[in-house]
């Protein structure tokens, strides 16, 4: 019998993280906790080796990223020819896939080298985004700094300006909640691509290719649009309820897993509230407020993590089509944890399907086809 969309199908067993019960834990470690507490370099370590690092542990991998955030130069080539009108997804699609031209350990398969190359893409792929951001609008690349934390160096990069602390924190909790989700499409996709014994850079350049996909990363980004065109918290509730009369979709809300709300979305909320109030825009965290309201009253749905994430990147300067790649910088970590752990219990990927078409067809001559 088959299920449309997987939906309740167990695929695989996983020890990378759970959703039980609405709960969502890396490594049984609840995201709460994590999001309170955690960097998002913490965060890598415990997705990666199955712990949380101590203090030497954290130094080297903080280390190891920052000394190897840098891009070839031939990669900044290629992005500068890249059309500027593109969607960024696309960019960071193709130059991840271009990454591997240039890994010398590309093809070496053991377990010390997919280490290291996993370093080095979940250190470059920040700086890919920013290197894109920052050539379309004429801009020259801004190098990474070593003093810098991994949600430090990002905004760095991007603006060229040192960020405030907030930013950061802000920024870094978003990677935390981002870091990883279970089976998703993305992930569900980079664990078929290396069950063939694919390489790591095919594995992550085929997720992103499936979290370009407006149902499953791009939502932040239609919220902050939707957010856009209603302009101010009074019409909030007037453009929701003609919308929802249209039968439209209100991008940020319901969930395939969650019946009762996403765990990671009053993480955000909150973040949003604090950096709406310090920029002076609080219009966009009322106006998040009243949707909210407003859909969850006439539909009983609720934010899920794209929501509340969509003002908060707005809040810190961030281009509306620059939220999803950001996405993929936080799920790259999660990403390379499957895929490790893909590598370390293999069994190609192949399910059937329950077939539905014509049956004993007859072949006929093609001058006696009508």
């Amino acid at each position: 019998m088959s299920t449309r969309g997987l939906e309740g199908v167990v695929a695989a067993e996983s020890s990378v993280s759970s959703i039980i019960d609405g709960v969502l834990t890396y490594r049984g470690y609840n995201i709460d906790d994590l999001a309170n507490h955690a960097s998002f370099e913490e965060v890598i370590f415990l997705l990666w080796y199955g712990k949380l690092p101590n203090t030497s542990e954290l130094d080297q991998l903080k280390k190891d990223l920052s000394e190897n955030a840098s891009i070839p130069q031939e990669v900044i080539d290629q992005i500068r020819l890249f059309p500027k009108n593109i969607h960024p997804m696309g960019a960071l699609r193709t130059a991840v896939s271009a990454l591997g031209l240039y890994d010398e350990e590309a093809e070496v398969m053991d377990e010390a080298a997919n280490h290291r190359k996993a370093v080095r893409l979940q250190a470059k792929i920040s700086t890919i985004v920013t290197t894109f951001a920052r050539l379309r609008e004429g801009k020259e690349p801004v190098e990474p700094r070593s003093d810098l934390g991994f949600a430090a160096n990002f905004l760095y990069m991007l603006t060229g300006e040192e960020p405030s602390e907030i930013s950061i924190e802000a920024f870094n909790k978003a990677l935390v909640l981002h870091a990883d989700h279970e089976f998703n499409a993305s992930t569900f996709t980079s664990r078929v691509t290396v069950a063939t014994l694919s390489d790591i850079f095919s594995g992550v350049t085929a997720a992103i290719g499936a979290l370009k996909g407006p149902l499953h990363g791009g939502a932040n980004e239609q919220v902050m649009s939707t957010l856009e065109k209603i302009g101010e918290v009074d019409k909030a509730e007037g453009y929701i309820l003609n919308a929802l009369s249209n039968k439209e979709k209100i991008m940020g809300f319901g969930h395939r897993v969650y019946k009762d709300g996403d765990p990671r979305a009053k993480h955000l909320k909150e973040m949003s509230r604090q950096l709406t109030t310090l920029t002076g825009e609080t219009k966009w965290y009322e106006m998040s407020l009243k949707v909210n309201e407003v859909v969850e009253r006439e539909k009983g749905l609720l934010p899920n993590v794209d929501f509340y994430s969509a003002s908060v990147y707005h809040s810190l300067g961030i281009q509306r089509d620059l939220f999803t790649p950001i996405f993929a910088i936080s799920r790259t970590s999660g990403w390379i944890a499957h895929i490790l752990e893909q590598y370390s219990n293999n069994r190609l990927i192949r399910p059937r399907a329950d077939y539905v078409g014509p049956q004993q067809q007859k072949y006929i001559s093609i001058d006696q086809r009508s």
